[in-house]
C-alpha cells in the first residue's frame, strides 16, 4: 500500500534545494500606489472660475448662490455614480405588456430619473421662461451646463423642453394650456394624463429615412379634422420618446400646395387615453447612451397645428435655434469635464521622478486643453446672453449668425479635445470605469444633432444672403476687440475678405468654401472674446497657438513664454 503526500504551498523564502516553499504575506502585490484619489465632493461651479466669471460678466450674478448649490450637487459621488449607471444601464423598449397589449414604453434605470428630476427641479429646462429677468437665459445656461458636464444624455429632453417655448407661442390656445405645465419643476417619467403630472417634457420628430436633414421631402401626412389633425407616417429619429408631447413636421394635406406644417403631438391625451404613437425600435447609438432615441410610427395620431399652415419649417426652426445653443453649451460642458478629469490625473500622478503636470510635454498639453475649454465656455455663455428676452435688434441679428457659427466651431472641436484629454489618463482613460470614455463617445452627437457640419455651413450661407444685417452685427461684435492684438486684427480682416468673396461667388463656389469660412468666423469670435474677457496670459496663449506663425496642428504646441501656471489656476 503506497501513500501520497499532498502538495505543499510554495514559499517565497526557500533556501536549500527541496526545502518547502510557503506563500508570501497576502496583499504584497496589491498595494495601490501612485493612483489619484477619486474626484468627488468638488463644487463644479465654485472651482471653475471661467464659468463663474462668465455668469457675472453676462448679467446673471444674481444666480450665483443657486449655481453654487447646483455645482456642489453634481460634484457628489452619488450624482457621479448615477451618471455612470444611467449610461451603463441604458433604456429598454417594452413594446407589449405581459398580456399582449401594445404599450410602447421605454424604461430607464432609476438613476436616469434621479438625474433628470434634479435638473428639472433646478430649472435647467424652462427657468428662463418661467421666471424672466435680465440674465435669466445665462443663469439657465449655466445650470444646464453643470448637469450636462457630468451626465449629458438627459440634456436632450431638457433642452427640447426649453427650446419649444418660442414655437408654442405661435399657437396661443396650446400655449395657454401647456406652457404652465412646461414651467413646473416637478418630474414624473410615467405615461399619464399631462394635466395630472407635476411637470412635463417635450421632444421633437422631424427627420425621415428618405430625407434626413432635407425635411421638405417628408412623407408623413397630416389630414385636418375638426379640432386638429390626424398624422400618418414614420419618423427616422425621435429623441426622448417618453416625453409628454412632441413637435412634428408633416406634409399638410389641407394645404393647396401640400407644404410642410408643424404639429403638436401629445403622447397621452387629456383624458388619459394613449395616443397612437408606436415606438418601432431604439437606435443603437455610438454615444448618448442614457437618452433613448427611436424610430416611431404614427397612424391616425391625434395632433394639433402649431403656427401658420404650410410654414412648418419656419415654425420649428425657432426650436432648432435654441437646441443648437444647447449643443454649444453641452459641448463646452463636455470640454470642461475632459479638462477637469485630465488635470486631476496629472496633478496626482508621478512618472520619471516628477508629477505629470510638471513634465513640460504634459504641461503644454493640459494647458492647451484648458485654453480650448475656456474659449468654448466664454463663447457659449456669450451666446446665451444673446438669447435673452430683452435682446435688441442688433443682438438678435448677431445670434442668428453666431449660433450657427458657434455650433460649427465648438462642436467640431469637441471629439478631438475629448480624445486628447483621454490620452492624458493613459490606459485608465480608455476604460469605462472613468468618465472620459463616455465623453469621447458623447461629443460627436452635438456636432451631428440639429445640423451636421455641412448643414450648418449652408445655413450660414443662407443667413449671409437673406439676412445681411446679421453679417453687420457679427462684425460689430468682432470690432469690440479690434486693436488689442495685431494677430487678431489680421484674422478679422481675413474674415471680412472671405465674406466679401463668398458674397460675390457663384452658388457652387460659395458652398465649396463655406466650411472654411464658418470655421474662421468661429475662431475669430472666440479670439475676440478671449481678448475682451480672459486674463492676458490666456488670451495671448490662445491666439498665439491658433493664429501665430508657429501654430501647430496638435494640442500642446504653445508659444514660447506661455504662462502655464496662471492659465491652469483657472481650471
Amino acid at each position: 500500500m503506497s501513500t501520497t503526500t499532498a502538495p505543499q504551498p510554495a514559499t517565497a523564502t526557500g533556501s536549500a534545494p527541496g526545502a518547502q516553499l510557503r506563500p508570501a504575506p497576502v496583499g504584497r502585490t496589491h498595494t495601490v500606489k501612485n493612483q489619484p484619489p477619486e474626484r468627488v465632493a468638488i463644487n463644479e461651479y465654485s472651482e471653475f472660475p471661467v464659468l463663474r466669471e462668465a455668469v457675472q460678466t453676462f448679467g446673471a450674478g444674481w444666480a450665483d448662490e443657486q449655481l453654487v448649490t447646483t455645482g456642489a450637487h453634481v460634484g457628489t459621488a452619488e450624482f457621479q455614480e448615477d451618471a455612470r449607471l444611467a449610461n451603463a444601464e441604458g433604456p429598454e423598449l417594452v413594446s407589449f405588456d405581459h398580456r399582449g397589449n401594445r404599450i410602447d414604453e421605454v424604461r430607464y434605470h432609476p438613476s436616469y430619473h434621479r438625474i433628470i428630476s434634479a435638473a428639472v427641479a433646478d430649472g435647467a429646462h424652462t427657468s428662463a421662461w418661467a421666471r424672466p429677468r435680465p440674465g435669466a437665459h445665462v443663469a439657465r445656461a449655466a445650470t444646464f451646463s453643470l448637469y450636462a458636464q457630468i451626465e449629458p444624455g438627459h440634456g436632450c429632453p431638457v433642452s427640447m423642453t426649453h427650446a419649444v417655448v418660442p414655437a408654442l407661442e405661435h399657437q396661443p390656445d396650446l400655449a395657454a394650456t401647456w406652457l404652465p405645465r412646461l414651467f413646473k419643476t416637478g418630474y414624473d417619467g410615467a405615461l399619464r394624463a399631462p394635466g395630472e403630472k407635476p411637470g412635463v417634457l417635450m421632444g421633437m420628430a422631424m427627420t425621415e429615412k428618405q430625407g434626413g436633414s432635407d425635411v421638405r421631402v417628408n412623407e408623413t401626412v397630416a389630414h385636418r379634422v375638426e379640432g386638429g389633425a390626424l398624422l400618418t407616417g414614420h419618423k427616422w429619429f425621435c429623441s426622448a420618446p417618453m416625453s409628454d408631447a412632441f413637435l412634428v413636421l408633416a406634409r399638410d394635406a389641407g394645404d393647396p400646395d401640400g407644404r410642410i406644417s408643424c404639429f403638436f403631438v401629445p403622447r397621452i391625451l387629456e383624458d388619459g387615453t394613449r395616443n397612437e404613437f408606436r415606438v418601432q425600435r431604439l437606435k443603437n447609438k455610438l454615444g448618448n447612451k442614457a437618452n433613448a432615441s427611436s424610430e416611431i410610427e404614427l397612424d391616425g395620431t391625434v395632433a394639433y397645428p402649431v403656427g401658420e399652415q404650410g410654414r412648418g419649417v419656419r415654425t420649428i426652426i425657432e426650436m432648432v435655434a435654441r437646441t443648437r445653443l444647447d449643443c454649444v453649451l453641452g459641448t463646452a460642458a463636455g470640454m470642461r469635464q475632459a479638462v477637469a478629469e485630465a488635470l486631476w490625473h496629472v496633478r496626482h500622478r508621478a512618472a520619471f521622478g516628477r508629477t505629470l503636470v510638471d513634465q513640460p510635454a504634459m504641461t503644454g498639453v493640459v494647458t492647451d486643453l484648458a485654453l480650448e475649454s475656456e474659449a468654448a465656455t466664454l463663447l457659449a455663455m456669450r451666446l446665451a446672453a444673446a438669447h435673452e428676452d430683452e435682446a435688441d435688434a442688433q443682438e438678435k441679428s448677431f445670434r442668428r449668425l453666431a449660433t450657427a457659427v458657434a455650433k460649427y466651431r465648438i462642436c467640431k472641436r469637441g471629439p478631438a479635445h475629448a480624445y486628447e484629454a483621454m490620452e492624458c489618463l493613459g490606459g485608465n482613460g480608455y476604460t469605462e470605469d472613468f468618465p472620459l470614455a463616455m465623453r469621447y463617445r458623447e461629443q460627436p452627437v452635438s456636432a451631428i444633432w440639429e445640423g451636421s457640419g455641412n448643414v450648418i455651413a449652408l445655413d450660414v450661407l443662407r443667413a449671409l444672403t437673406r439676412e445681411p444685417e446679421s453679417v453687420a452685427a457679427f462684425d460689430a461684435e468682432l470690432a469690440l476687440a479690434a486693436g488689442a492684438d495685431a494677430r487678431y486684427d489680421a484674422l478679422r480682416s481675413r474674415v471680412q475678405r472671405e465674406l466679401a468673396d463668398i458674397a460675390g461667388a457663384t452658388p457652387d463656389v460659395a458652398q465649396a468654401g463655406a466650411r472654411r469660412l464658418v470655421g474662421t468666423m468661429g475662431l475669430a469670435l472666440q479670439a475676440g472674446l478671449m481678448l475682451r474677457y480672459a486674463p492676458s496670459a490666456s488670451a495671448d496663449a490662445f491666439i498665439g497657438a491658433r493664429l501665430g506663425e508657429d501654430r501647430g496642428i496638435d494640442y500642446g504646441v504653445l508659444p514660447a513664454g506661455t504662462d502655464h501656471e496662471t492659465i491652469l489656476a483657472r481650471h
